[in-house]
């Protein structure tokens, strides 16, 4: 048990003390009828024995047997240590182990009869035998009723506090886990983000590589165009990290969906992208389905932009309310070999982790003339949406 303040301890020794100072002046009172007047014993050793009995109830904590044997059997040899002796058999009982108490109260209860033998007082011989065993062991009884209900409610508060301790052990570890799977969320955008305008500058550096006759017109174009796009892809960058240092507090920024395809069409092709939407959906979808599918023309255009620069890209969107959302992504044979940046390798395979996790359904494979298609499919549940307004 954690060991008591000097204020705890103090009300304690005060309140055992005072218990046994009415038991004190009674046994005193009765010692004065007798022939000769009080006893030296009750005056002056019984106070000595209770102060002693005192102090040693100081270390019950530490050692709750011991202490409360020893003043349990040295208390029946004082009248003023009643209440040192009740104050013991209530720390250990507190305890709640039984052979611990019952020893305990054994010990007071066979003491206390060996002390009405040797301290008689006035009219003590003709108390009965089963009073004498009675009276302490009934006291003994309170004292350790007393314990066990303060140990009950010990145990329930140190239960109640370990609960809530795991609670928030729990809350902690469950905070942690959706921070680091928000972490990984973000990596995830950042590779879509970054790679895509990454590819889209890389294409335009090829093409320049590739062309030197362009004319002078079109060189600043391209020019233009690598300048513009590597400012952006910093600027996103710049805006994901923000993202990552942000506070926990702090809102996130919106995330694109699908009424900014059309502008994500635009910007590839003024990077030189040969690109054609054709957009068939009349009204929007839910956010998730319409985020996913903006990361699903993101990706396709940037696989496109490594893997086949020069050549025409038709993006195709359909789908409508209670059915499925239909995104198909095909681009021709590359007519132009550049040099590209290595690719990772995890933009399908995260792409692939979303649909699932919109419960869509993906595929892609290359067709027979050399190009590309990717198709993928999300679910649409009905609902009321707002009307897709178009800006291609």
């Amino acid at each position: 048990m954690p060991r008591l303040g000097v204020g705890q301890q103090a009300w304690r020794l005060t309140v055992a003390a005072l218990v046994g100072l009415p038991i004190w002046l009674t046994t005193l009172a009765l010692s004065r009828k007798q022939p000769g007047g009080p006893d030296t014993w009750i005056l002056v050793g019984d106070p000595l024995v209770a102060l002693g009995c005192l102090t040693l109830l100081v270390w019950r904590r530490r050692r709750p047997l011991t202490v409360a044997l020893a003043v349990a059997v040295v208390s029946t040899a004082s009248a003023s240590a009643t209440g040192a002796a009740l104050l013991a058999l209530c720390s250990v009982a507190t305890r709640r182990r039984p052979v611990e108490i019952g020893a305990v109260v054994l010990a007071y209860v066979i003491a206390s009869q060996l002390s009405v033998g040797m301290f008689p007082v006035e009219g003590s011989d003709d108390v009965a035998l089963w009073v004498q065993v009675v009276v302490p062991a009934l006291t003994a009884g309170m004292a350790v009723a007393a314990g066990m209900a303060v140990g009950a409610r010990r145990a329930e508060m140190r239960s109640l506090r370990e609960r809530a301790e795991s609670a928030e052990r729990e809350q902690s570890a469950r905070a942690a886990q959706a921070r680091a799977m928000e972490r990984n969320r973000i990596a995830r955008e950042m590779h879509d983000v970054l790679a895509h305008r990454i590819s889209l500058v890389a294409m335009q550096a090829g093409v320049l590589d590739h062309r030197r006759d362009l004319p002078a017109d079109e060189n600043r174009v391209l020019v233009r165009g690598i300048a513009e796009g590597s400012h952006q892809a910093l600027e996103e960058l710049r805006e994901v990290l923000g993202v990552l240092r942000a506070d926990p507090g702090r809102p996130e920024p919106p995330q694109p969906s699908l009424d900014r395809v059309p502008d994500l069409v635009a910007d590839a092709r003024a990077s030189g992208l040969d690109v054609r939407l054709t957009d068939g959906v009349t009204a929007t979808p839910p956010g998730g389905a319409g985020r996913t599918c903006y990361r699903i023309v993101q990706e396709a255009l940037t696989n496109a932009a490594k893997h086949a620069p020069g050549a025409v890209v038709q993006v195709t969107l359909d789908g409508a309310e209670g059915g499925t959302l239909d995104i198909r992504v095909r681009n021709g044979p590359a007519p132009l070999r550049t040099t590209r940046p290595p690719a990772s390798g995890f933009g399908l395979l995260g792409l692939g982790e979303r649909i699932t996790l919109a419960g869509g359904e993906l595929d892609h494979r290359a067709t027979p003339d050399g190009g590309y298609v990717l198709t993928a499919r999300l679910p649409w549940p009905d609902g009321p949406a707002p009307t897709h307004e178009k800006s291609a």
